[in-house]
């Protein structure tokens, strides 16, 4: 089943000319990959954080948004991840998508330019409108949460 198309503007800054632009590495990958726009090596120690610049700024369509999810390579090989993960790119947002690495591993990690560093994923979003005071219909699952599912 073909997947819908959406047009992106995109500009690159100036410290992210010369990097490739994101692309789908497969015909059914969900997600882009972010190249880091650092222009020196990057090292995170252990526990230390970074905005780390993909030298990108993007328009989405209204009704989409953009989000910044981590690699599960880095995750596995090094404990690098993103701390507010996935990270929304709002469809009114004109600033320059940065990435928030974590080091969650034990041994210093370092960013070099135009290494892999996140994923970006276009998704359509909807927006809610509150019902106050509705009744809630029941589910099998009631308000059981935080491991509920799955236990016996």
């Amino acid at each position: 089943m073909p997947r819908e198309t959406v047009r992106v503007a995109l500009s690159v800054e100036p410290h992210g000319e010369g990097l490739p632009l994101p692309e789908y590495a497969t015909e059914q990958a969900a997600g882009m990959d972010l190249r880091a726009a650092v222009s020196e090596p990057r090292v995170l120690a252990p526990g230390e954080r970074a905005l780390i610049p993909t030298g990108l700024r993007i328009a989405l369509p209204p009704g989409h948004e953009a989000q910044v999810r981590p690699r599960s390579g880095l995750a596995l090989r090094h404990g690098v991840g993103m701390v507010n993960a996935p990270g929304t790119v709002d469809a009114d947002y004109r600033g320059e998508i940065h990435v928030l690495l974590i080091n969650w591993g034990d041994a210093p990690f370092t960013v070099e330019r135009g290494d892999r560093i996140a994923q970006l994923v276009v998704a359509p979003v909807c927006h809610a409108e509150w019902a106050p005071g509705a009744d809630l219909e029941p589910s099998s699952r009631g308000d059981g949460g935080f491991g509920h599912t799955g236990r016996q």
